[in-house]
């Protein structure tokens, strides 16, 4: 049963890479700390908050859908970043496929759970009650 955002597996999933980013984004040239490091900073924090936002707005089935469609965009964005890094700072290789891969898979969780809000969040309160 999910009582809260933190009982969705893409909100500790997202959370929990969101400081994995960080501790990548600190890793690159002082150069790169208004670029690069900035914007993956941001895109990991948009995936995680753009979860908790639309979970606020749960009763509302377009809204949350709107705020994981944002989540869900935020994760590409992060995925083409890190490909820049790898790119650019193959120093950090191990750590940035690695990264690649856990965004990949949260990129199919957060599509699979927008399309199952799609499908059935709230359902049951649009029904009509049957009479006596």
């Amino acid at each position: 049963m999910i009582n809260s955002y933190r009982d969705l597996e893409i909100y500790k999933e997202s959370f929990r890479l969101y400081f994995e980013v960080q501790k990548l984004s600190k890793k690159l040239p002082n150069h790169e700390t208004y670029e690069l490091a900035s914007q993956l900073r941001r895109a990991a924090d948009s995936i995680v908050t753009n979860i908790v936002e639309g979970y606020g707005r749960k009763n509302y089935k377009i809204e949350f859908e709107r705020f994981l469609t944002f989540s869900h965009a935020s994760t590409n964005e992060i995925l083409c970043h890190l490909e820049k890094v790898l790119v650019l700072y193959p120093l950090h290789k191990k750590q940035v496929e690695l990264l690649l891969s856990e965004y990949e898979i949260l990129a199919k969780k957060t599509y699979r759970f927008m399309k199952y809000v799609e499908k059935n969040w709230l359902i049951a309160k649009h029904k009509p009650e049957t009479q006596n």
